[in-house]
């Protein structure tokens, strides 16, 4: 092999590398995610972000993020935060947000969105597991598919972006900066924060790769 060859191949493996070290950013981050807006973290979940270390070389926005995530863990407990949880989600019949796509885009549940997303989430080979009763539409579960097609091999690009944007570029940052602004948010709100930290580095990574 010659120099210039070893070389070129060196740099696609560095290539390789850098791009499945961020894919895994990328899927670690929708998962945890996923697991803040499914239900209230447990104290072992706490634990684990009382311990965030981030990089400094991230942008501002999404440094800040992770910072402030790490300093609500450090000053809430698990009872909290799952009461936090409840008036924010749940509430007494509903909660103070709706964490769903059909709400945000058409003002109601259960409407053309959720329709649309059942039909894709088939052609993609997800089902809906017996013991989950929430729409698929939650945006916990919208993060969770979106974790597991960045680690599936054999989904490509197009097929992330053009899920992104159909389920999820549309309505879910307005959601995010509105979990910051509500009245019950304490820990929630460093969610929020960080969601749309996350979602805009998203949104920039689908526009440039196009």
């Amino acid at each position: 092999m010659s120099n210039q060859a070893h070389a070129s191949q060196v740099k696609q493996e560095q290539q390789e590398k850098v791009q499945g070290d961020s894919d895994q950013i990328r899927a670690s981050s929708y998962a945890l995610l996923a697991a803040l807006l499914a239900k209230p973290p447990t104290e072992e979940l706490l634990t684990q972000l009382q311990g965030i270390e981030t990089d400094i070389d991230d942008e501002k926005d999404i440094v800040n993020a992770w910072s402030m995530l790490k300093l609500a863990a450090q000053g809430n407990n698990a009872e909290l935060i799952a009461d936090e949880y409840h008036v924010l989600f749940i509430g007494l019949g509903r909660g103070e947000l709706v964490p769903f796509a059909s709400w945000y885009l058409t003002g109601f549940l259960m409407e053309k969105p959720l329709a649309h997303l059942r039909q894709r989430l088939l052609v993609l080979g997800f089902e809906q597991q017996e013991d989950v009763h929430e729409p698929e539409d939650h945006a916990a579960a919208l993060c969770e598919v979106m974790s597991q097609l960045i680690l599936d091999e054999e989904t490509d690009f197009e097929t992330e972006r053009d899920f992104y944007e159909s389920f999820m570029g549309n309505w879910m940052k307005r959601f995010f900066n509105d979990l910051q602004k509500t009245e019950s948010s304490g820990f929630y709100r460093s969610v929020g924060q960080l969601g749309e930290a996350f979602l805009d580095i998203e949104n920039r990574y689908f526009s440039m790769m196009v």
